[in-house]
């Protein structure tokens, strides 16, 4: 994932920037930088965040930077932003997004000899040099965004810093979002709504899906006109969203309100025998209140998750450590474990291994029962648009591996189709498996028809790919 942040004013826009980027470190763990650009021309800083955050490791940069523009970025992929010169001048760039033709894109300008890659992320090419390369292979900049759009089969955002403005492109479908805030100082740019309140922006207005726009501490003029399709990730509101951000005007902590009172709905009828609500923190937090209000079962924090000096930026990168990790952060409140029922909702399971542990570790604790109700529906395919999971292979999904071992190697679409369908016996036999290997008292996950619901701007705006396999 990653997240994106950029400012445009009339004075010195650097402490701005630092706020608003340091704001999206709830969707990086790897990198991060920022450039500004003023009357002694560009300034960057790039920083490996993965042992400290950002504010500690920029500290020292923002005191030496100047500038009225600029860009910013946490990233978990590549360092960014990078500067570029080429016939279109001068630029920095970012980008948040993926690119399922890299390979093929990367190899063709090679085979061209147009261009060469300098910039290496882990010893690979840098995503965002190659957007970069092909937004330099048209006439102007206009053009080269959307050329490198058509090319891209993924999804792209991009923020390019000139010395004339900021150029601000949503990716063509809109799968993740672009926010701009105005104040009296000038303008910015955001992933996260909320990310410029406290800095004294007003919320202006969302980019459409593939617009592209200049920003300057004078205004923000469309460039090229939004498309008509939009398809914003729902999983922003479920689970990578920020609670205080805004998504196509759905709060994100309303949405998960209503995500946990459609699930408590759906359990009337299974006669839940629970004494608490919990949610798996954080992001399961909000489900929680939305079961609890809804269903009566009152709710409870029996895991504290301890953030002072482990906040998600602080992640590892190998799994194996970054399941230690998650599960070091989650305290026990034993006297609201040890006898108790609890009814316990996370965001989502992707492989299982973190909520099948928290859910040992809470029986270990005393309790004598653990039902589980994911907020979302079983994710069955890995996401092809912005990298939501670490996940190399759909066959490290939980549904995903009990699916083979019921149905072999090569399983037919139309028999994962099935799957996918909470009403199909398969579908209820695929949650019984779950449930045996994960040692849940009961699971029920969130129906996809619910969750758009929850939404409410209607399913033909959201991506759904990960669960339904739909386009």
């Amino acid at each position: 994932m990653g997240g994106l942040f950029a400012s445009a004013q009339r004075e010195d826009c650097v402490f701005d920037l630092y706020f608003g980027t340091d704001y999206h470190s709830h969707l990086g763990t790897r990198r991060a930088g920022m450039v500004v650009y003023g009357k002694d021309g560009f300034n960057r800083a790039i920083h490996n965040i993965e042992s400290a955050p950002f504010r500690t490791k920029f500290d020292k940069d923002i005191h030496k930077m100047k500038g009225y523009m600029g860009i910013g970025c946490i990233s978990d992929y590549e360092p960014q932003p990078l500067i570029m010169r080429s016939h279109h001048g001068t630029y920095a760039i970012t980008t948040v997004g993926r690119i399922n033709n890299f390979d093929e894109l990367a190899e063709e300008i090679i085979e061209n000899g147009t261009s060469h890659f300098m910039e290496l992320s882990g010893g690979a090419i840098n995503a965002t040099e190659l957007v970069a390369i092909l937004i330099n292979q048209m006439d102007n900049i206009i053009e080269g965004i959307k050329h490198a759009e058509e090319r891209i089969d993924g999804s792209m955002s991009i923020m390019l810093l000139t010395p004339s403005g900021v150029y601000l492109a949503r990716d063509k479908y809109g799968r993740t979002p672009i926010v701009i805030g105005e104040k009296e100082e000038g303008y910015c740019a955001s992933f996260e709504s909320f990310a410029f309140l406290n800095l004294g922006y007003k919320p202006k207005r969302e980019l459409g899906p593939g617009e592209i726009a200049v920003m300057t501490p004078d205004g923000v003029n469309t460039l090229s006109a939004p498309g008509n399709k939009m398809r914003i990730c729902t999983f922003l509101w479920v689970y990578y969203g920020y609670p205080s951000s805004v998504y196509e005007g759905v709060s994100v902590e309303q949405m998960r309100y209503n995500c946990g009172e459609k699930m408590a709905l759906r359990d009337r009828d299974r006669e839940i025998d629970a004494d608490i609500t919990a949610g798996v923190p954080d992001s399961g937090t909000a489900h929680a209140v939305g079961y609890a209000n809804a269903s009566g079962i009152p709710f409870s924090r029996p895991l504290i998750k301890y953030t002072p000096t482990w906040p998600r930026s602080f992640m590892p990168t190998i799994q194996s450590k970054r399941d230690l990790i998650a599960k070091m952060k989650l305290i026990p409140v034993h006297e609201l474990i040890d006898g108790h029922k609890i009814l316990l909702i996370d965001d989502s399971i992707v492989r299982g291994t973190q909520l099948r542990e928290t859910a040992e570790f809470l029986y270990e604790s005393g309790a004598k029962a653990v039902h589980v109700r994911p907020a979302c529906p079983p994710i069955m395919f890995g996401c092809k648009y912005i990298n939501f999971s670490r996940s190399t292979s759909e066959m490290e999904l939980i549904a995903r591996r009990v699916i083979k071992a019921a149905e072999g190697e090569d399983v037919e679409r139309d028999i994962l189709y099935d799957y996918v369908n909470p009403d199909s016996d398969r579908y209820h036999h695929m949650l019984e498996e779950i449930k045996r290997q994960m040692g849940f008292t009961s699971l029920a996950y969130n129906r996809l028809d619910d969750m758009i619901e929850a939404v409410g701007i209607g399913r033909e705006k959201l991506c759904t790919y990960c669960w339904s396999g739909e386009e």
